[in-house]
């Protein structure tokens, strides 16, 4: 009898759930892709891994892998995986452009410009493909160029800063501060709190300037030093000897301690 009432209660238990489907390798790596776009790159290393665990591999695997260097800023390990994508798919803009910027950054000026040219070839090109390009050309003094290609990230992004900046600095480079300046000018404008466009904009001001900066109410040594020091930079690409070398030697004595980079300046621009 207890025996049959044991029987029963089994037969009468529900059965256990079946154990749910592990995510397939393909799915995983769609998750590690939207985990790189979002910026959780501790989840896309993870799932990557789990990827690779499920038998994911070939190009998809190989990108992703590659886009999660870039964005950890590996740009060396980023490129070399760019770069074996590239060769199953030598056409992809979204590989191309990142495959570029790694390289610029790098110091790799020639393969960044081939890159960079390519991802800019196709009308679907971003601000950052061709700002990068910009870049490239400034390395390369070739200003009708990077004029073009600054022009053209402008277009695409009006609002953001590093286009607008780096054309300033552009023609900053050729001696134009006066047209410099505008543009530091209307990086500053868009976003008053961008260190990056306040220094550019402080440093064509003071080029422009009669006078080397004077010191700010409560300002370290250090800051005011490294201020007479850039003004000291602008005032030697602008060909003013005696003022480049009033600014170093100024930066010296600002400094409480020796001022490396204004030591090296005042040397290298007093000897000539």
């Amino acid at each position: 009898m207890i025996a049959l009432m044991f029987l029963a209660a089994a037969a009468s238990a529900p059965a256990p759930a079946a154990p749910s489907a592990a995510p397939n390798a393909q799915a995983l790596i769609a998750g590690a892709e939207h985990a790189v776009r979002a910026n959780r790159l501790d989840q896309a290393s993870v799932m990557i891994s789990r990827a690779i665990g499920a038998g994911a591999s070939g190009v998809e695997l190989d990108r992703v892998m590659a886009d999660l260097a870039y964005a950890s800023g590996k740009n060396a390990e980023a490129l070399a995986r760019y770069e074996t994508v590239l060769k199953r798919a030598p056409a992809n803009r979204a590989v191309l452009e990142p495959a570029g910027i790694a390289a610029l950054k790098l110091g790799n000026v020639e393969r960044a410009s081939e890159l960079l040219s390519r991802a800019t070839a196709v009308p679907s090109a971003s601000w950052r493909a061709w700002n990068a390009l910009g870049v490239v050309a400034d390395l390369r003094s070739d200003w009708v160029t990077a004029d073009d290609c600054y022009s053209q990230a402008m277009k695409l992004a009006p609002d953001e800063l590093g286009p607008i900046n780096n054309q300033g600095w552009s023609l900053l480079l050729r001696g134009r501060w006066q047209d410099a300046l505008g543009y530091f000018e209307k990086a500053s404008a868009i976003n008053p709190k961008a260190k990056r466009a306040g220094n550019n904009l402080e440093l064509a001001r003071n080029a422009l300037a009669a006078e080397l900066p004077a010191r700010r109410a409560g300002e370290t040594d250090e800051s005011w030093a490294a201020r007479l020091n850039d003004a000291g930079m602008a005032a030697a690409i602008l060909g003013d000897r005696g003022r480049a070398i009033a600014a170093f030697t100024q930066a010296l004595d600002a400094s409480g301690t020796w001022y490396a980079r204004a030591a090296n300046n005042l040397e290298t621009y007093g000897s000539r």
